[in-house]
């Protein structure tokens, strides 16, 4: 069933049409969600928050969106006022064990494993270190496949803001790699 069949059958009274919603979109948001915040408890917070609110607002929800767009966007402001009310940096700490993992070619050695492990932990650390103004965007297009227009009506910002704070943070994060290699 589409989103729009089942926006409109939760609109008159089928809750379980929502509910469907929510299973179809909660992983993606979470893990969207959990990439700005860096921690999995704030995350899964934020996701149950934006999925009320999103249930709350359903029918000023106009279609002329995605649904998952115009539910990121709640997340999003969901996750800026939990970040300022707790006013936490992201640390690489907050990153689970495995993050690596899931890159890794069962086939390498240990040792390639560990070095890949490693590797991510260090882009993680990066991207956890931009502004939110650069990382927001970031996640958005390299991990989630973003256009650059789901992006800007995401963030409420022109196009062209997108792509220069796009650029702007490929440019941090090759820096940032950069110095950490001259590092060691």
């Amino acid at each position: 069933m589409s989103d729009e069949q089942l926006i409109k059958k939760t609109l008159s009274g089928d809750v379980e049409a929502y509910g469907d919603l929510v299973i179809k979109y909660q992983n993606r948001l979470f893990n969207t969600v959990f990439r700005i915040v860096g921690n999995q408890e704030d995350a899964q917070d934020i996701v149950q928050e934006a999925f009320l609110q999103a249930f709350s607002n359903l029918s000023r929800f106009r279609m002329s969106s995605q649904f998952y767009t115009w539910l990121y966007r709640i997340a999003f402001n969901v996750a800026i006022n939990t970040l300022q009310q707790r006013k936490r940096f992201v640390s690489v700490e907050c990153l689970p064990e495995d993050i690596g993992e899931s890159f890794a070619d069962k086939r390498e050695s240990a040792q390639e494993e560990t070095s890949r492990r490693e590797d991510a932990e260090i882009l993680w650390s990066a991207i956890n270190r931009l502004s939110l103004d650069y990382r927001a965007p970031l996640i958005l297009r390299e991990i989630e496949d973003a256009s650059y227009e789901e992006i800007a009506d995401v963030l409420k910002i022109p196009v062209g803001t997108v792509r220069s704070r796009l650029h702007r943070a490929r440019i941090a994060l090759k820096e940032m790699m950069q110095r950490h290699r001259n590092d060691l």
